[in-house]
């Protein structure tokens, strides 16, 4: 089984800075991707932003804000997010794909509250 645990969730100003943390363990192999995503109050669960391998990729509504990090030998992935805004706030998801056949783990989200 593989577990996935957030941490660095809270309540920031607008314009302010958090960085998420995103735990990986148990058996972990074959890690292809290592992904954030988000939910605000009432709204479907939105893609923020990925690694795999070397590559980054991000949400639009992101871009050149938050910025996406990976510890291989760690499985741990980080999401530093700077220039926050009220509408970043959401539960934030982390989700590790791993394994043969390719499996998805969620971890129980991590809250952010942007206040204006």
């Amino acid at each position: 089984q593989v577990q996935v645990v957030e941490s660095g969730g809270g309540l920031v100003q607008a314009g302010g800075s958090l960085r998420l943390s995103c735990a990986a363990s148990g058996r972990v192999f074959r890690v292809n991707a290592m992904m954030w995503y988000r939910q605000a109050p009432g709204k479907q669960r939105e893609w923020v932003a990925g690694i795999s391998g070397g590559s980054t990729t991000y949400a639009d509504s992101v871009k050149g804000r938050f910025t996406i990090s990976r510890d291989n030998a760690e499985n741990t992935v980080y999401l530093q997010m700077n220039s926050l805004k009220p509408e970043d706030t959401a539960v934030y998801y982390c989700n590790c794909r791993a394994g043969l056949p390719l499996m998805n783990y969620w971890g129980q989200g991590t809250q952010v509250t942007v206040s204006s």
